[in-house]
């Protein structure tokens, strides 16, 4: 049986309120990435570009980055600035792979 994860709301009015999620079959090309997903939150912002990924401390949600950012590491094109909003949108992305692969 899949993990499930806890999805506790932030205290900070944001909802995900509509999850997509594209599992990938199994290839060794893929590597990490398990999968993609879009998110809607508050039945306003849409987030595309979300990669499910499988790493050495188990599943997590990686943001899209800026294809066109010059520096050193990667840059996050969106990404939440509280933990609280990242746990939450993580378990909420996580459990619907876990439904649906």
């Amino acid at each position: 049986m899949a993990e499930q994860y806890q999805e506790i709301e932030p205290n900070c009015g944001i909802k995900v309120t509509k999850v997509l999620v594209f599992p990938f079959k199994e290839t060794s090309k893929m590597m990490y990435t398990k999968g993609l997903a879009t998110i809607t939150l508050n039945d306003a912002i849409v987030v595309r570009g979300l990669r499910i990924m499988d790493g050495p401390n188990g599943m997590f949600v990686a943001y899209p980055t800026d294809p066109f950012y010059k520096g050193d590491d990667a840059r996050s094109v969106v990404a939440p600035s509280r933990d609280d909003l990242r746990s939450y949108i993580e378990a909420v992305v996580l459990n619907k792979f876990n439904e649906v692969k």
